[in-house]
């Protein structure tokens, strides 16, 4: 088993440049099989209802206690837990108690299908775009073999971190590899200089794993 690391490329307040800058390390490594996934976490009711106004495609799960519906039928178990769409959000703010933060999401979708409506519609909310199944091409120069398992971008909004465990003003560009340590050192990491380096980046801070 095998664990990605990834790198910082590239930070702005603009979260159209930071899409369209991610967008060129997307095309230097997409393939025919190639996806995207959107995230979001919604601290409030008001911007869970702006956002399914806006991404009423997209999938909105409440949070729970641990084994809260243990032996509840599923039928039975509130929709803003099991998940539900936009248009199926319930509308009576109790509804919504012990449910913040609202997650929304969409998964396994073709490149180029929802990147915008999701960046238009993130605002405030820290959340991602995540490209994957690319492919990076063979890197000689720097000993490396082409990476597919491992090859992804992802777009940070409104946080420098994978976690989204710390709010920012600018939104992060990162480029995925492959994590291999060898006394304490990434040996991976020239190969996302690299990368960055062929669509006019650079690195710009340390690996990150989760």
């Amino acid at each position: 088993m095998s664990n990605d690391i990834a790198y910082p490329v590239f930070r702005t307040p603009d979260p159209a440049l930071a899409l369209s800058t991610a967008r060129r390390l997307v095309e230097f490594g997409r393939c025919e099989y190639s996806q995207v996934c959107v995230y979001a976490e919604l601290p409030s009711i008001a911007e869970v209802r702006r956002v399914a106004k806006e991404l009423p495609e997209a999938w909105f799960q409440g949070q729970a206690e641990y084994e809260e519906f243990d032996g509840v039928p599923l039928e039975d178990q509130p929709a803003l837990f099991v998940g539900v769409q936009g248009s199926g959000l319930p509308a009576d703010p109790p509804a919504y108690d012990g449910r913040l933060p609202v997650e929304c999401q969409l998964f396994d979708l073709p490149i180029g299908s929802i990147e915008d409506a999701f960046t238009a519609a993130i605002g405030p909310n820290m959340g991602w775009i995540n490209w994957e199944m690319l492919c990076w091409p063979d890197a000689p120069e720097v000993g490396f073999q082409g990476e597919s398992k491992h090859a992804e971008v992802t777009l940070l909004f409104n946080t420098p971190t994978r976690e989204l465990d710390e709010p920012a003003d600018d939104h992060t560009v990162l480029v995925h590899v492959r994590s291999a340590s060898v006394n304490g050192r990434q040996t991976g990491e020239p190969y996302a200089h690299w990368l960055a380096k062929q669509v006019g980046l650079t690195v710009i801070g340390p690996g990150q794993q989760c």
